[in-house]
């Protein structure tokens, strides 16, 4: 039974890693050269791209970088660690830990984009400020690691249709960071995809041992844990 419930929890991360391997795989067999699956979305952003437009995405995207993404792990890390209904507990020290995932997921996402070293988009399509290799998209990546980890401290301190509506809004919010991303032509789609994966890799991993920690520290607190 332990040995089951072992790999019902390897095996989300274990998809989307592999996945990943996958996008990066394809990515590298033509040295980073664009797929038309890349190439249509670029052109189509960069022909139906109005100066309004651009300047909305271009706030939008700024949610990606930043202290932004901080802020939203250290306050989903504080609703989980029950930072809403007690004064004293454990609520910042999950918050830390929270922003510490998000931290080392940004680390080894920068180590992998520069090991794999995709070239960005032309820079005369850009409509934002862009440094640095493409593929995974790091403004994609943390936004996508924050608002899970948002959700998920949402989750644990709303219950119900609240809760569920709440992480539903930080999915949304990471998805239109992404989207961002390609619109502003700073990004590949697969740069973008591959954010995603690498995000979802990371946050299956992670957040299942943190979760318990949340709930021995909130039982040990006399509180009832949250699923």
């Amino acid at each position: 039974m332990t040995v089951r419930l072992r790999w019902s929890r390897l095996l989300p991360p274990a998809t989307f890693a592999v996945a990943f391997v996958l996008l990066a795989w394809l990515v590298l067999a033509r040295h980073g050269t664009p797929y038309g699956f890349d190439t249509g979305p670029h052109r189509w952003s960069v022909g139906h791209r109005p100066h309004g437009a651009a300047t909305a995405a271009r706030a939008v995207t700024d949610a990606g970088t930043g202290p932004w993404p901080y802020l939203a792990a250290a306050l989903g890390g504080w609703l989980a660690g029950g930072g809403r209904t007690r004064t004293a507990g454990q609520g910042p020290l999950v918050a830390l830990l929270a922003v510490l995932v998000l931290l080392v997921g940004q680390t080894l996402r920068t180590l992998l984009v520069t090991a794999l070293h995709r070239a960005r988009p032309p820079a005369a399509d850009w409509a934002a400020h862009a440094s640095g290799y493409s593929f995974p998209s790091g403004h994609t990546a943390s936004s996508a690691i924050a608002a899970g980890l948002l959700a998920w401290g949402l989750l644990r301190a709303l219950p119900g249709a609240r809760g569920r509506a709440a992480a539903a809004l930080c999915g949304l919010a990471a998805l239109a960071v992404g989207c961002t991303r390609v619109y502003l032509g700073v990004h590949w789609p697969s740069d973008v995809v591959g954010g995603w994966l690498f995000a979802g890799c990371w946050l299956t991993a992670l957040l299942p041992p943190l979760t318990a920690y949340a709930g021995r520290a909130g039982r040990a607190d006399g509180q009832t844990d949250t699923p």
